[in-house]
């Protein structure tokens, strides 16, 4: 019989009870969140109704995996990245490793608000030339008619 492992992420040290509580859950998955519902109704009613409300609320309920503890984890290594290593040289490379990397993200999105620009300006250009020439038939059709009458 194989025992499943779970790895616990550690959470930072003011954390409260609340979030070690969900962040236990979402280690064991929807099953768990289900189990303890379940528990939380035959007990105490108002707690499997609280957490019913909170799975539903938090998108819990109805998501394939829990990815809940994934973000706070992210969030985590986002921080952790940008706190200085003690290596100067290593401190100095990251920086200007990121500031390079902004700088290519503004270039890119500048590029791509130019991009949507002309295909704007295209998709309008496009609009006042069908508009003109239906006006040009239309005014044909009024001096054909008229002609005509």
């Amino acid at each position: 019989m194989t025992t499943a492992t779970y790895t616990e992420t550690p959470l930072p040290a003011k954390t409260g009870w609340f979030s070690r509580a969900e962040a236990w859950l979402d280690q064991r998955g929807k099953g768990a969140w289900i189990a303890a519902m379940v528990l939380g109704f035959i007990f105490v009613w108002p707690v499997g109704l609280a957490l019913l409300a909170y799975m539903i609320w938090s998108k819990r309920m109805f998501s394939k995996p829990c990815r809940h503890s994934h973000h706070h984890s992210a969030r985590r290594q986002a921080w952790a990245a940008m706190k200085p290593s003690g290596n100067s040289a290593f401190d100095a490379y990251k920086a200007e490793t990121l500031r390079r990397l902004e700088t290519e993200q503004e270039a890119f999105e500048t590029f791509l608000e130019r991009l949507r620009d002309a295909k704007d300006k295209a998709e309008f250009d496009q609009f006042m030339d069908d508009r003109e020439t239906r006006a040009a038939a239309e005014a044909q059709d009024v001096s054909k008619d008229s002609e005509t009458a």
